[in-house]
């Protein structure tokens, strides 16, 4: 039976509300149960889980909605006590620190002052309007949030780069400024190498690989995943060369995007051939041409890292040794499995195995799924199909076991690859969550005569609040394979399967002429300021405000909740009586 409880004006983070489901879901007498803000959005996912109620129907997106199906009613009220001393202990974990609290924007602006970057990670059917806000008080803008409409993109864009700043986002999940981690990021050493990408963990893959390869990063500038789209342009990404083309730190730069407008892409070449650093760019699922002088083009993540690196030491370009590994299984067991918490670790991963098992683009596509095809498949977890009013899979194990118990259980299936990603936001502890699964799943296949593997990347470093070595440990001990790159995983599936890839040989030719651009825009003012930025204000999840103070960023924490009800219409007229206010001051 379903129970309906409404908290009015108690907002809470979607984040910490979706920890707290976990959370509820292992209480004995518990069937289903889901804690979300009452946004219409919210509603209709609570409808499509088979959750709604006409209870929830007066509720606004300063509510905090919790349904339960429970047979015993008595039941509510060790549930509500789970839930209070939740919340609590959250807002003692957030005030331990010595972060500054305030809970307007006016006073978030009037304390951080000085600080040149904001970071939304708050609704995004509501961000739009708060993006504004800070692009009008003169900061650069990290928007985590998704959900924000293509058109209020371009728009901001366009205003922010007016303005001389950065809109970093939306749906802009990685970042490091001025050595600084931002959101979902791994701790990585501080050196010569710039990154600016349209993909959150593209560059948590190459930054963390540069990491292990004994260099580090000056900035990682993150842009949001639609950024080198035909409507977009590219505007964050241009900015952001410019950014680091005259980053006095930066000795080489690095571009990572999946396949961009072609008209874009030439904008940004163009942009790379203008400026006097060596650059690396990498474009997911193209296949690479030959280099240029100063100008060299990545098949994989690896492959930019390897790059960069060679190229800031002034070594020969060259591709780092892979010990050969022979097929091992028989003819009926031929079929590869990914479940990726990383999308663009899932995207490299078809990329790679369309191209070693020879596989036509036609063929290879699903809805929910990067790859299926003839019993192999590779599924973004991190996909909204699989995360509508759920965790990310780089905090909630639960729909990865389920899968991957699903490929152990088919006698077909030879490799399951995995990624684990470590760093600020992600698990503490994600090994230990997989381990039992996979040690029963290859028991299991061992019982009825035949061989499973199961094949990791680990993206992070011994620097990441998860303890790296302990991660590996936990997963060689379960059986897992480990290897040192999403790129390196694939090829030994692909290996052991009898279909190694072969290696691709590129020359270097004479730098092209630039088509659109003839010199180098110039750098504003307050782009330069973001090179030696060091404050923050957080508006909204404020783990990533302790990531930021645990790396002597200065920041102020402003605790965001939806004015006027979350109603859009009055909240713009709202804002438009302040500015007149203004105004008229």
């Amino acid at each position: 039976m379903l129970h309906t409880v409404i908290q009015k004006n108690n907002y809470q983070d979607s984040i910490v509300l979706m920890l707290l489901t976990n959370r509820l879901l292992t209480l004995d007498g518990v069937n289903n149960a889901s804690v979300m803000m009452g946004t219409p959005a919210n509603k209709d996912i609570f409808k499509t889980g088979g959750l709604y109620t006409e209870e929830m129907a007066s509720a606004t997106s300063n509510d905090m909605v919790l349904v339960l199906d429970i047979e015993n009613e008595t039941l509510i009220e060790t549930v509500m006590n789970e839930i209070d001393s939740f919340i609590a202990d959250q807002g003692k974990q957030a005030d331990s620190g010595n972060t500054e609290i305030v809970k307007t924007w006016d006073r978030a602006l009037e304390l951080g002052e000085k600080a040149g970057v904001a970071v939304l990670s708050i609704p995004g059917t509501l961000a739009a309007s708060e993006i504004e806000r800070g692009l009008s008080a003169g900061k650069h803008i990290f928007c985590f949030s998704d959900n924000v409409s293509l058109e209020d993109e371009v728009r901001l864009k366009k205003l922010a780069h007016e303005k001389g700043l950065l809109l970093m986002g939306p749906d802009c999940g990685t970042g490091i400024i001025n050595g600084i981690p931002v959101a979902f990021t791994n701790a990585v050493r501080e050196g010569k190498i710039g990154v600016v990408g349209a993909s959150g963990t593209g560059i948590q893959e190459v930054t963390t690989i540069i990491h292990k390869l004994g260099e580090g990063v000056t900035q990682a500038i993150g842009t949001g995943g639609r950024d080198l789209k035909e409507a977009v342009g590219g505007i964050t990404m241009k900015d952001s060369i410019v950014v680091l083309e005259n980053d006095p730190d930066t000795k080489v730069i690095v571009v990572i995007s999946k396949p961009p407008a072609p008209n874009v892409r030439d904008e940004v070449l163009d942009l790379l051939r203008l400026g006097t650093k060596p650059a690396v760019t990498i474009f997911l699922g193209e296949k690479p041409a030959d280099h240029e002088e100063n100008l060299y083009r990545a098949y994989t993540l690896e492959e930019a890292a390897q790059l960069a690196v060679q190229l800031l030491r002034q070594e020969p370009m060259h591709s780092f040794l892979e010990e050969e590994t022979k097929p091992i299984f028989s003819a009926k067991q031929q079929k590869i499995k990914g479940y990726y918490s990383g999308g663009t670790l899932a995207y490299e991963a078809a990329m790679l195995l369309k191209a070693g098992l020879k596989l036509t683009e036609e063929s290879a596509y699903e809805e929910g799924y990067i790859l299926k095809v003839d019993g192999h498949e590779i599924i973004d977890l991190g996909d909204d199909i699989y995360t509508q009013g759920k965790p990310h899979p780089m905090i909630d194990p639960t729909k990865r076991i389920e899968m991957m118990e699903h490929a152990g259980e088919d006698p077909e299936t030879a490799i399951i690859l995995i990624d684990v990603v470590l760093g600020y936001g992600s698990h503490s502890d994600m090994a230990s969550e997989l381990a039992p699964t996979i040690k029963k799943l290859k028991a299991n296949a061992k019982k009825e005569g035949r061989k499973l593997e199961v094949i990791a990347t680990i993206v992070g470093t011994e620097l990441d609040p998860q303890n790296i070595q302990e991660q590996e440990s936990i997963l060689s001990e379960a059986g897992v394979i480990l290897c040192q790159s999403n790129t390196q995983a694939v090829k030994k599936a692909l290996a052991m399967l009898g279909h190694p890839l072969p290696a691709i040989s590129r020359q270097i030719l004479p730098k092209k002429e630039t088509k659109n651009l003839r010199e180098l825009p110039e750098i504003s003012q307050n782009s330069q300021a973001l090179l030696a930025n060091e404050g923050f204000i957080n508006i909204g999840l404020r783990s990533f405000a302790e990531a930021i103070q645990e790396h002597h960023g200065k920041v102020i924490q402003y605790d965001w909740q939806p004015v006027a009800g979350g109603n859009i219409t009055l909240q713009k007229a709202l804002r438009f009586l302040e500015q007149v206010t203004l105004i008229e001051k």
